[in-house]
């Protein structure tokens, strides 16, 4: 039965409006003129309706800053046309978050609507070879969705751990014969086209449902930044510089396929890509394209990428009951070339403090963009502070769905705010850095629980080559940050002294949510056992 959602979100069957419709367009019709006008009226509320649950595009960029859409950043050095587009006919969300600085973290926390320092992974990233994050049993969006009727795919980067079949101890002791297990399609997806890890990590190899195509045969070595990978055995059909475009072909072939099936099944297609990440490829066309730096003209080789996405869905008729969301797994990364980007006054964090790894904002908002033809209002903005894992529990009120106590225990529904009606984020947002680092947030404050950046830029304790900080002497810092981002985006007051109650709120309030297992209302749940350095400052909030 295909359903339908009246104005108060309470959904029950099209075929059973279109039946009352009919009826009461029979006992009108001897009225005349004003009948027919009033059964067409209805007639048209009825077909503005979504005929089924809409289809779900989910494109996740790897390290694009907020500053690298053009329609975000009026002085980005290059024009983003297709992500425009999507900005111009759907929602600006600009006040949206990753879940981390890192790619990992931003993931696992998508997925799962669970944040993962709550897993065994409290800090850093996965590796190509590293065994999988996700726990068995651990209930995902894509499952989620399949429970109810959704055909699932991801294409594009993993990187969330496999279980690979082993000829040995060691990690890279893989026997790439033989299927690997804990992979995607054991956490929802139907199908999988991609990569195991991010593209400057080893295997180099193309995966399809649990298998690798080929046996990787022989090796590549190190290459410097921007076309930054480290070495490591590669496939014989395995080439870099196809990744990008290998990826969109991929997704365009299964919108292909949806349309021919017909079966009237909706559709979450999930398409973390590997770039702009490094390494930095923009190939044919691209390459030279922006007359910027060779990251303008990979951000210009994905806007065109998605581009031809939007277009299928046109061409298969599909666009208007398709949910479309853009964003990024963290902001930019500066091995992506930031002195270049520099020299020619573009900013990929469009003002905002710092970069990927970062617990500052530059590590975490980014760009999201929402469309939703017949929902969501075309051009508009909105200012509410949203995070990517609430995409759990906006679809699962789409579907007027409920979600079991031990799932998505972190995820908020932003449906409301596709519909154009603000208001606040019903709970904190927590943002964690790349050392495992935090920051709480809510309205226009925000508690970082650490002296410094807890990623690469300055005050920092793990200094990168890439920004060229000095290690900092965190000891002789303030313990705690709290800024306004309202009155500060930039991050540049630290006002922890001039407002101790609301450090002391707030750290109350982060810790209550550790203790908890989740920060939405349910049974508490138990968070994964592991080192936990980083929380020592629990005990001056009790």
């Amino acid at each position: 039965m295909k359903i339908a959602s009246d104005r108060t979100g309470n959904f029950r069957s099209a075929s059973s409006e279109a039946g009352c419709i009919k009826s009461i367009g029979r006992r009108l019709a001897r009225f005349g003129r004003s009948a027919v006008a009033a059964l067409a009226a209805a007639s048209a509320l009825v077909a503005a309706a979504p005929a089924q649950n809409p289809n779900i595009l989910f494109i996740l960029a790897d390290d694009m800053g907020v500053g690298d859409v053009s329609a975000l950043n009026p002085k980005s050095a290059w024009k983003t046309p297709y992500l425009d587009r999507l900005a111009r006919e759907g929602i600006t969300f600009t006040d949206a978050h990753s879940a981390s600085g890192v790619c990992t973290p931003s993931r696992y926390t998508f997925l799962t609507g669970r944040y993962s320092w709550r897993s065994k992974m409290k800090r850093g990233v996965l590796q190509g070879y590293s065994p999988a994050l996700i726990e068995p049993g651990r209930l995902t969006l894509p499952a989620f969705l399949r429970q109810h009727g959704y055909t699932t795919a991801v294409v594009g980067k993993w990187h969330l751990g496999l279980d690979w079949a082993k000829t040995g101890p060691q990690a890279e002791a893989v026997d790439f014969a033989k299927p690997f297990s804990a992979g995607p399609l054991a956490h929802g997806f139907d199908r999988f086209f991609g990569i195991s890890a991010s593209l400057d990590m080893p295997p180099y190899v193309w995966l399809r449902d649990d298998r690798a195509t080929r046996v990787p045969t022989g090796t590549i070595g190190d290459s410097p930044a921007p076309k930054l990978w480290r070495g490591g055995p590669i496939a014989d059909d395995f080439k870099m510089d196809d990744v990008q475009t290998r990826f969109t072909d991929e997704s365009l072939a299964f919108l292909e396929q949806r349309a021919a099936a017909r079966d009237g099944k909706p559709f979450f297609l999930y398409v973390p890509l590997a770039s702009p990440h490094t390494p930095v490829l923009p190939t044919g066309k691209f390459d030279g394209a922006t007359k910027t730096t060779p990251y303008g003209d990979f951000v210009a080789q994905v806007d065109a990428d998605i581009g031809r996405i939007l277009d299928a869905l046109d061409r298969h008729g599909m666009a208007k009951n398709t949910l479309v969301i853009f964003t990024a797994d963290n902001g930019f990364a500066p091995p992506g070339g930031l002195d270049g980007l520099t020299k020619i006054g573009h900013d990929p964090s469009a003002g905002y403090r710092g970069c990927k790894a970062d617990v500052f904002e530059g590590g975490h908002r980014v760009p999201f963009l929402a469309r939703w033809p017949g929902v969501a209002q075309a051009g508009t903005r909105c200012d509410v502070t949203v995070g990517q894992l609430d995409l759990f529990a906006t679809c699962a009120e789409i579907l007027g769905a409920k979600i079991p106590d031990d799932a998505a225990e972190d995820s908020v529904s932003f449906l409301s705010l596709l519909r154009g009606k603000n208001a606040p984020r019903s709970a904190p947002l927590v943002n964690h850095s790349a050392d495992g680092q935090f920051a709480i947030r809510e309205g226009k404050w925000k508690l970082i629980l650490y002296p410094g950046s807890g990623g690469w830029s300055p005050p920092t304790a793990n200094p990168t080559q890439w920004l060229k900080a000095e290690r900092a002497d965190l000891s002789k810092l303030p313990p705690f940050q709290l800024y306004d981002l309202a009155a500060d985006p930039a991050e540049t007051k630290n006002l922890a002294a001039a407002h101790p109650e609301i450090v002391q709120r707030l750290g109350r309030a982060m810790r209550e949510l550790i203790e908890r297992g989740r920060s939405t209302p349910g049974a508490p749940q138990k968070n994964a056992e592991g080192p936990w350095p980083q929380i020592a400052w629990m005990e001056k909030f009790k």
